[in-house]
């Protein structure tokens, strides 16, 4: 195939010859350029898709991790915090209970109230020492947990409890056996105008026995029990006028007489140094006066024993 080119400026022209085959290739690779372009345009455009879609894909799991993190984060600090809550108001209920035991221990053991207040915090002071900071990194010190922390306050007041409640059970047995103890004058004023033995009766002047001590006073002083126990008669008897008799246990008891004015009856229970009757002169008497008898094991005895001995 024949090819003639002319140029348009000169007139001149030049002409060669084409085999077909080479011409077609070459009508075939420029027909096939913007096939190619294409080609590789839209591979490259799907291959930026792609890419795209994967990180898109890999933060979105990523952030999904994060955020179960962080709910769960969240809810281990509401469950800690609901939890502390719980225990401090538990150990605030203890030491309530701790007050309390300690006020009645102070009372019990008639400690002076001034001495242990326990509705102030306990007194402490001291010069600040202070670590070295890196002292605790040496010697591989790890603080406690916070929950560990109230584990073990909670472990402690629990001790501190059950010691004592022990030792409010002694004092409160001590009391007891105290306020039963026989010791001490049946009233709060008055002087003995008759001791227990033999004398000369005041009323018919014959020699006779006395089975118990008279505290004279004035009239309507307060006549007390010597120990504590459960009154078993309150009210008139021959001889005595109205008369108080009260059983301390252990075989002891004792008897009031010639009261004006009983303020205890049959049944009550009394402590030690309680009112039982105001001074009179009922009954057998010459004037205000009380008369008391202490009883062992159904027998009189002298009461001077055990108005002199002093009090446990």
């Amino acid at each position: 195939m024949k090819f003639i080119i002319v140029d348009n400026k000169s007139g001149k022209h030049r002409s060669f010859n084409a085999n077909t085959f080479i011409f077609g290739l070459a009508i075939a690779g420029l027909l096939s350029i913007p096939a190619a372009t294409g080609y590789f345009a839209y591979r490259m455009g799907l291959g930026d898709a792609a890419l795209t879609a994967d990180m898109v894909a890999k933060w979105r799991e990523v952030l999904d991790q994060q955020r179960e993190s962080i709910d769960k984060v969240r809810y281990e600090a509401e469950y800690n915090l609901e939890a502390s809550a719980l225990r401090i108001a538990q150990l605030q209920a203890r030491i309530v209970r701790l007050d309390a035991l300690g006020e009645r221990l102070t009372r019990v053991g008639r400690l002076d109230q001034g001495e242990f207040d326990f509705s102030q915090a306990p007194a402490m002071g001291g010069p600040e020492s202070q670590l070295p900071e890196n002292q605790m990194e040496v010697a591989g010190y790890q603080p406690p947990a916070y929950m560990e922390l109230l584990d073990q306050l909670a472990t402690d007041i629990e001790d501190r409890e059950q010691q004592l409640g022990v030792l409010e059970t002694l004092l409160a047995n001590r009391k007891m056996q105290r306020d039963v103890f026989l010791a001490g004058r049946p009233v709060r004023k008055g002087w003995m105008s008759s001791r227990y033995g033999h004398r000369v009766d005041p009323i018919n002047g014959k020699r006779a026995w006395h089975n118990g001590v008279d505290f004279a006073g004035k009239e309507g002083a307060d006549v007390v029990a010597v120990a504590a126990g459960v009154v078993v008669f309150a009210g008139d008897r021959s001889g005595y006028g109205k008369m108080v008799e009260i059983n301390h246990g252990s075989g002891y008891s004792t008897r009031y007489g010639h009261h004006k004015e009983l303020v205890v009856k049959a049944g009550d229970i009394v402590r030690k140094g309680e009112v039982i009757g105001l001074m009179g002169s009922s009954g057998r008497s010459t004037g205000p006066h009380v008369h008391f008898e202490v009883f062992k094991n159904g027998r009189v005895v002298d009461p001077s024993t055990y108005i002199h001995r002093a009090s446990r």
